[in-house]
């Protein structure tokens, strides 16, 4: 298409004869038509392709990927939004971003630092791992308290570089995460996007953050892996991880300790044992056990080998909250500014556990007292799918350091879950699974 046209137009030697020099003349603007055509032709293709529709012809993704998809933020009503979420309105008070503030722990601790006062924003990508419509629900539950959950994937920079530019947030409390054990066998990738790349990028935004926040965030009790030593402690080792879900939570503490060593980021990490409650998460075996029981489903219950006992330390969600809130308010500030460290920054790391390790059979005897309901039980050996035999939090450390002392233990903490569950699900919502 453009062999008509010279190399080095400024050296053509032009020939005397009119014909030779309109024939050149006419080639050239044949020449400079035909790269027009083309050109407009190739702009055409790009504008399809990029502005297209995409329910006109859908790209696969990946689903680790999905929750990347564009939203509607920004601009000036979006804007004042935020800054009225993330509002103080009590003396003392702290400004905090709450990602995964959908969730069920974001949920309860968005909702507890706003009524205190707090000035509260929640993030979070409301993506499909289990029932959306729940999540809505939730969300629903926080605008009634006065919390703006913005649409929006911690992996998105631009969405996280405009929030720490519209509020200077004094604190995170990140507890965004791709959950459950048994789920990474099937989406392995998901783990790494959400709980390595998604703590990057908040840290990221972070570090370059001017004032620094002070961040909070949610490890797990997994990390504990195939430590045999009971009760887990914090200086306990954790190098043995029983699932990918585990491998990435402790390799969040390790990535966390990187920022707080380079970029003077204060950081604590708690590791959470086996959460339950009212707005809880439908994968977790209190939740559906509740489900099935009710259905008249079987429902599978763990042994260990030689029908050794499958126990959790299960912890009540009201508990974690005041958890949560201890570690906010005794976090000390950051000591980074611009991206860099000015000097030593805060490190902890705690356990936030009930204690009281029950065995998941004394657990299916409370669901079947409280829902009045006899449970058909297949007891079945535990399988290698990275669950583990049990758990059990030494927690004299958030004793000593937040004053954390949980106070409900699973009859009275299930007997709120079972009152919860029934209103809900009662109410038109479609139980999950």
């Amino acid at each position: 298409m453009l062999k008509h046209i010279p190399s080095t137009p400024g050296k053509f030697k032009m020939e005397k004869s009119p014909y030779i020099h309109n024939k050149s003349r006419w080639h050239w603007h044949s020449s400079i038509m035909k790269l027009t055509f083309w050109s407009f032709i190739f702009l055409g293709l790009i504008f399809i392709f990029f502005f297209r529709s995409p329910s006109s012809n859908p790209i696969p993704q990946d689903p680790s990927r999905r929750s990347l998809r564009t939203h509607n933020w920004g601009g000036p009503a979006w804007e004042k939004r935020v800054r009225s979420s993330a509002r103080i309105r009590s003396r003392n008070g702290i400004s905090v971003l709450v990602t995964g503030a959908a969730g069920f722990v974001g949920t309860h601790v968005s909702t507890a630092l706003k009524r205190r006062g707090d000035g509260v924003l929640g993030l979070d990508n409301f993506n499909d791992y289990y029932d959306p419509s729940l999540k809505r629900a939730r969300q629903a539950l926080l605008d009634r308290t006065g919390v703006f959950v913005v649409e929006g994937d911690i992996n998105d920079s631009t969405l996280l570089r405009k929030l720490f530019e519209v509020v200077p947030f004094t604190h995170v409390m990140h507890l965004a995460a791709q959950a459950g054990v048994r789920y990474a066998m099937e989406n392995p990738s998901s783990y790494v996007h959400s709980n390595i790349a998604g703590l990057v990028s908040l840290l990221e935004a972070c570090k370059s953050a001017n004032p620094q926040p002070a961040i909070v965030w949610a490890s797990s009790s997994s990390v504990y892996g195939l430590n045999s030593k009971v009760p887990f402690s914090e200086k306990d080792r954790t190098d043995q991880p029983a699932s990918l879900y585990a491998a990435t939570k402790k390799a969040g503490e390790g990535i966390a300790h990187t920022y707080n060593h380079i970029y003077g980021l204060s950081l604590t990490a708690l590791r959470f044992f086996t959460v339950y409650g009212p707005w809880g998460r439908p994968d977790m075996a209190y939740f559906f056990f509740t489900r099935d029981i009710l259905k008249g489903k079987t429902i599978s219950i763990f042994e260990a080998a030689n029908h050794g006992t499958v126990a959790r330390d299960f912890t009540y969600i009201d508990d974690i909250v005041k958890g949560c809130l201890a570690a906010l308010d005794t976090a000390e500030k950051s000591t980074g500014s611009g991206g860099k460290k000015k000097g030593p920054a805060q490190f902890r790391v705690y356990n936030l556990g009930n204690t009281s390790p029950v065995p998941v059979s004394d657990l299916v005897s409370i669901l079947e007292r409280l829902l009045k309901v006899d449970a058909k039980r297949n007891v079945m050996k535990l399988p290698q799918n990275g669950d583990v035999r049990f758990t059990h939090a030494n927690i004299s450390l958030a004793q000593r350091e937040l004053g954390y002392k949980p106070s409900t233990d699973l009859q009275t903490g299930l007997k709120k879950f079972v009152r919860w569950y029934l209103s809900y699900y009662s109410g038109g919502n479609k139980a999950a699974g």
